[in-house]
């Protein structure tokens, strides 16, 4: 995986998934991160309910190791 939207699993998708090494993401705070996993913002849904706060730090987490290995 390599973080930036064009796996094969986003394909069918629209709108397509984020490129989670783009700028636009990049350069957010983990906390602004964080809020928009938990708040959602259309198209993309709230994972509130979904992920539990330990499992959205943890994606907020990996998403920075995809980062400095590109």
């Amino acid at each position: 995986m390599k973080g930036d939207g064009k796996g094969g699993g986003g394909v069918s998708l629209n709108p397509k998934p984020a490129n989670f090494l783009a700028l636009s993401v990049s350069d957010q705070t983990d906390g602004a991160l964080f809020w928009k996993l938990t708040e959602g913002k259309p198209p993309m849904a709230s994972y509130k309910d979904l992920l539990s706060e330990n499992q959205r730090w943890k994606l907020i987490s990996y998403i920075r190791t995809l980062e400095k290995n590109n």
